[in-house]
């Protein structure tokens, strides 16, 4: 039975027999005995360390104790104290040799540019690390960017050689006591270097130039990030501009210079043509207040995505500018002309009286013409039509009926239509040549509901107003198609379509419906009072519904049923 002892190496904690004990502080003695003084206690806290590595491979579940012959081991690994001279550079062979396929992969930071990766690979592959890095950029390039990908995850998952052990693994070097003393050496004679030849009276100017340096990086990387943002922003520039002239180009050559030929567009805008100004010369007016500007825009682009791009001299801005205010100009001047032509209403007016005996009911009705529309409540403000005999005409239907009270005992209508024009009479001109026409069967008012204008006297607003004045005391009877052409104050007269049974009595300040249901005025009065207010009331007297009306003095609800029996309250 052997004595344990407790020892803490490396930053580890282990158990070792006594006499193992013994014999490893020997050696510790030894090597401590034959090092220098300079970077002593560098090398020998790299020495534990790796002595500490080997004695953690050696213990298992099974075995948590070193031995004499573990010590042994690491021994024969590390080398004896005496088997080469300090002072020697090249040590003697041991029997423990490292090669390279012991090689472990770390990151290199001295010798890296970023994060070592690449020295770190060249270091684990025994190439130079230029190959490393030119086949890193290949891969950025060529393949789509995975070389990026690649550096930062080995950045990543790969660690850094930090420890003198570390650094000669990396490497592939043996680690032993040699080697540790080697490598700690290199690098205390680096810094002794380092601090001999630094030239302390340039370290102001160093530091100054170095934040001169860093200030100056800095304003190229913003001006950099500007430099780029331009460009998107010319790139944008070029490509509105580009796009726009296109289309205007198009929209030119489709309008302007098809003129003469029909196009189903072209009819429309000839009807608000007023000033008969050729199709081809608006569209170039257009072109040119448009074009202009995004042109001088796609310039603008190509001036900042292209460096040293040429001007087009002084002559062509000024000549562009001059033609783009001539053509705003124009259009201008059109468009006034255009709205004079619009500038005054004027009307004509027919009337015709009804021949209606005092007990005779006059039914109102309107009609379609099935060759212009399929349905009496088909309505257009403005449509192209041609009749049967092949004559092109304005089709609308702006046709309105407003039933008003006369103090005669005659009845007639008053029949206005109404057209804008440059001057009074001009209106009055076309609104003398729109047809419309009505007429009277039996004791039936039978109303178009539609007005034709002559394609040559333009759309100008055109309409027909009906004003059908009635005795008090008539009786009519609208049929269902006023739905869409009644305009006769609702005050006055509030028409239900519902069916065309219902006959209305003219009084003195309202027309009354002699046969309507007695709801039927209260569902239109609730549809339009949507601002009345309704109050529900429910409570021992039933549920009540009532307008405008204030709840008070009921009493509270205890306890509301709804079942097969009906609704049943109970009140406290």
């Amino acid at each position: 039975m052997n004595k344990t002892v407790n020892m803490n190496l490396g930053g580890f904690f282990f158990h070792i027999d006594e006499d193992a004990y013994q014999k490893l502080n020997r050696y510790f003695d030894a090597i401590r005995a034959s090092l220098s003084k300079d970077g002593r206690d560098e090398i020998m806290n790299d020495i534990e360390s790796r002595i500490s590595e080997l004695f953690s491979e050696k213990l298992t579940t099974n075995k948590q104790v070193l031995s004499l012959k573990d010590v042994d081991d690491v021994i024969a690994v590390m080398g004896q104290p005496e088997d080469y001279k300090i002072e020697n550079d090249e040590p003697t062979n041991y029997a423990y040799t490292n090669t390279s396929n012991n090689k472990k992969l770390y990151r290199d930071r001295e010798s890296g540019l970023v994060a070592g990766v690449c020295s770190g690979l060249a270091h684990y592959f025994g190439v130079d690390v230029v190959w490393i890095r030119v086949a890193l950029v290949l891969l950025v390039f060529a393949g789509f960017g995975t070389g990026i990908l690649a550096y930062i995850i080995l950045w990543a998952v790969t660690p850094e050689a930090i420890t003198t052990s570390e650094k000669l693994e990396m490497k592939g070097e043996p680690i032993n006591i040699s080697n540790i003393e080697k490598k700690v050496k290199e690098g205390f004679s680096e810094f002794s270097d380092t601090l001999n030849n630094l030239d302390h009276s340039k370290i102001a100017t160093e530091a100054k130039n170095g934040a001169q340096k860093i200030g100056s990086t800095l304003g190229d990387i913003i001006i950099a990030i500007m430099k780029v943002f331009s460009k998107f922003v010319g790139a944008i520039m070029v490509l509105v501009g580009g796009v726009t002239l296109i289309s205007l180009l198009i929209t030119l050559f489709t309008m302007g210079s098809t003129e003469h030929i029909h196009m189903p567009w072209l009819e429309y805008f000839q009807s608000f043509n007023y000033t008969n100004t050729s199709m081809w010369i608006i569209a170039f007016l257009f072109f040119l207040a448009i074009g202009i500007p995004f042109f001088c825009l796609v310039l603008l682009g190509l001036k900042i995505l292209v460096n040293n791009l040429r001007s087009i001299g002084n002559i062509a801005k000024y000549t562009l500018v001059s033609v783009w205010i001539l053509a705003v100009l124009s259009l201008i001047t059109i468009g006034v002309k255009t709205s004079k032509e619009v500038a005054f209403e004027n009307k004509v007016m027919s009337k015709s009286t009804l021949d209606l005996s005092p007990n005779d009911t006059l039914t109102l009705k309107f009609r379609n013409s099935d060759f212009y529309a399929k349905d009496v409540d088909d309505r257009d403000d403005f449509r192209f039509v041609q009749d049967s005999l092949g004559h092109d005409f304005i089709y609308s239907n702006d046709v309105n009926l407003e039933i008003m009270p006369t103090d005669g005992n005659v009845a007639y209508i008053q029949i206005e239509k109404i057209a804008n024009g440059s001057s009074m009479t001009e209106a009055r001109k076309r609104a003398n040549t729109i047809e419309y026409k009505f007429e009277k069967v039996g004791n039936t008012l039978i109303f178009d509901n539609y007005i034709l204008m002559d394609v040559k006297d333009k759309f100008r607003d055109q309409e027909v107003k009906i004003y059908l004045y009635l005795p008090k005391g008539t009786h009519i009877k609208p049929d269902a198609s006023l739905r869409n052409y009644d305009s006769t104050d609702g005050d006055y007269f509030t028409f239900y379509p519902e069916s065309n049974d219902y006959i209305y009595k003219v009084g003195e300040s309202k027309i009354s419906c002699l046969n309507c249901p007695k709801n039927i005025e209260e569902d239109w009065d609730n549809e339009d009072s949507d601002d009345e207010n309704t109050s529900v009331i429910i409570n021992e007297d039933g549920v009540q519904i009532k307008k405008d009306t204030t709840i008070t003095n009921s009493k509270e609800i205890k306890e509301l049923k709804i079942n097969e029996d009906g609704i049943i309250i109970k009140t406290k």
